[in-house]
């Protein structure tokens, strides 16, 4: 079973980051490297210690995180597909867990993991099916890995949700756990770390109004007849643990909901 690792990158800056990785050589591990370079800046000179076979650099002249995954994923030929950005740390024996995984679960066609590092992030230290994931576990994009055939090969990352030139910049990974498992996509959690990230995620930041919007867009999406008891909620826990303040929170986790509303089905399909 082969594995190809989908790291996305913007800038010069970004493609540096991607050497620093020091991407290890495993056997039936490639890795894809999706390189946006807006503007002017495209195209870029591909970093010499990027030249190896088991490494392809694909150049985009354009902006959005997910348009950036989406890329890389329509780029991958190998059985497993592994997201990733730009400024993670890998092992060979963390890659290589990757596969055994998938290959002693064949039911499972995406799994989410866990990373260890700056979040110090939490998790539950069982299995579980995603749909009956406990409350406050999080995903992060970069835990999620899934065959590249599930779903007849049509998996891609909602390009309206994460970093980008549009309203709802993050929760592009809950958009596309949620839109997976509505296409009936087995869907688990294994408590196995896999990757190192030092940095603070945005899930762990300050809430500003595109990233709120994001989330209320979501819960729209996702939660479409509870929504309106779930975001004071939100907004609440997020007062709670100093990230937003409450009403300012509240409106833009509206402002996202309605535009849920006039842009998405509840499967998360463009109407």
């Amino acid at each position: 079973m082969t594995l190809d690792v989908l790291i996305s990158t913007l800038g010069q800056e970004g493609i540096d980051r991607v050497v620093k990785m020091n991407l290890p050589q495993v056997e039936n591990v490639n890795y894809i490297v999706s390189w946006q370079l807006p503007g002017e800046d495209y195209p870029g000179i591909v970093p010499e210690a990027l030249m190896r076979e088991d490494i392809k650099v694909y150049q985009l002249n354009n902006r959005g995180i997910s348009v950036n995954r989406n890329n890389a994923i329509a780029r991958s030929t190998a059985d497993i597909c592994l997201v990733a950005d730009d400024d993670l740390r890998y092992t060979p024996e963390q890659l290589k867990q990757v596969i055994a995984t998938f290959e002693q679960n064949a039911e499972v066609e995406l799994a989410t993991f866990c990373q260890s590092g700056g979040n110090n992030k939490k998790y539950p230290d069982y299995s579980f099916d995603l749909n009956e994931r406990p409350k406050n576990y999080h995903i992060t994009a970069f835990e999620i890995a899934f065959r590249r055939n599930a779903a007849g090969g049509g998996l891609r990352f909602n390009e309206l949700f994460g970093p980008g030139p549009h309203p709802l910049q993050a929760n592009e990974e809950g958009m596309f756990i949620h839109q997976a498992m509505c296409k009936g996509v087995k869907c688990r959690f294994f408590p196995i770390t896999i990757v190192h990230h030092e940095g603070v995620t945005t899930g762990y930041r300050k809430m500003s109004p595109g990233v709120l919007m994001a989330e209320g867009a979501y819960i729209g999406v996702a939660y479409r007849y509870t929504a309106i008891a779930r975001m004071p909620l939100f907004a609440w826990r997020n007062l709670r643990n100093g990230r937003a303040s409450f009403f300012p929170a509240l409106y833009h986790l509206t402002r996202g909901y309605l535009y849920a509303l006039k842009h998405f089905t509840t499967t998360g399909e463009l109407r």
